[in-house]
């Protein structure tokens, strides 16, 4: 690893898409703590050095994993998966054709968990949903206003994971860390009450390294195709995506807090998740 962090960057050898959410302003004017919870791309290809950096300097003590169980099985184990000290959970926002599982539960040699993988399973690794009433979205907007309605229950189970983790720090990530990454960490910053500018630019921050990400992900055979057919264009995430999300929750929930509130995510969990990312 050359080195460890720059701002709120953590330049690692296995990651192209690594920071951290601390240093973000708040309504009250102050600002969200560092080295509380991270943001990534894929885990897979994490060095030595890395985990050393990881577990050691950071603290991490927990990994969110966003991605379906075929992506997992696909893409084999993270190296930190052999650490003891580190938990690891599984949330996938996507519908997956067949039964969801508990990878975690099993190792990846189980035919069990093999099985299930459907023939076509390329064709559901990083599927394109659309939430009813918002086909006149663009398409980011509709992939992520899916999340909340496919993924509900799994949305409130990732932020539950991170509001009950104690101190130590947490990794969420997806593939890219760009899309139900930057979903989670959207409502998470919403109820540490970071200012929906800073939400937003916190989103838009992956088009620094779209370049190597699409890349990194191109190499894979598990991600190449839906990287090359289309343009790394349409793989940058733009600022105008995540502040229309905000609008559309503000318009029919009153934000991001009042979606979670109005789906169960209560008072006493916003608390233990503010605190976390704040205190």
């Amino acid at each position: 690893m050359t080195s460890t962090r720059t701002d709120r960057w953590l330049h690692l050898d296995g990651t192209t898409n690594t920071r951290d959410l601390g240093g973000l302003p708040t309504t009250d004017g102050g600002t969200t703590q560092f080295g509380r919870v991270l943001r990534s791309d894929n885990l897979q290809t994490l060095s030595e050095a890395d985990v050393a950096a990881l577990v050691e300097e950071v603290g991490l003590t927990e990994v969110v994993d966003l991605r379906t169980t075929a992506e997992i099985l696909l893409e084999g184990r993270s190296p930190l998966r052999d650490v003891d000290a580190v938990t690891h959970r599984h949330f996938t926002l996507l519908p997956e054709r067949g039964r969801r599982t508990d990878v975690f539960a099993a190792e990846e040699t189980d035919e069990e968990i093999w099985a299930q993988l459907p023939a076509d399973w390329a064709e559901s690794v990083l599927p394109r949903q659309v939430a009813p009433g918002d086909e006149g979205e663009p398409p980011a907007v509709r992939s992520y206003l899916g999340y909340l309605t496919d993924g509900t229950d799994n949305v409130l189970a990732a932020l539950r994971s991170l509001a009950a983790g104690g101190r130590g720090a947490a990794v969420v990530h997806c593939a890219a860390g760009k899309d139900r990454t930057g979903v989670i960490c959207a409502l998470a910053l919403a109820v540490a009450d970071v200012t929906p500018e800073a939400i937003i630019a916190d989103y838009a921050q992956t088009a620094e390294v779209i370049d190597a990400l699409v890349a990194k992900l191109a190499s894979s055979p598990t991600y190449a195709e839906d990287m090359t057919r289309r343009d790394v264009a349409s793989h940058t995430p733009r600022a105008e995506s995540m502040r229309r999300v905000l609008e559309l929750l503000d318009e029919r929930w009153g934000g991001p807090v009042g979606w979670l509130e109005q789906h169960g995510f209560g008072a006493d969990e916003q608390a233990a998740l503010r605190s976390r990312l704040r205190n």
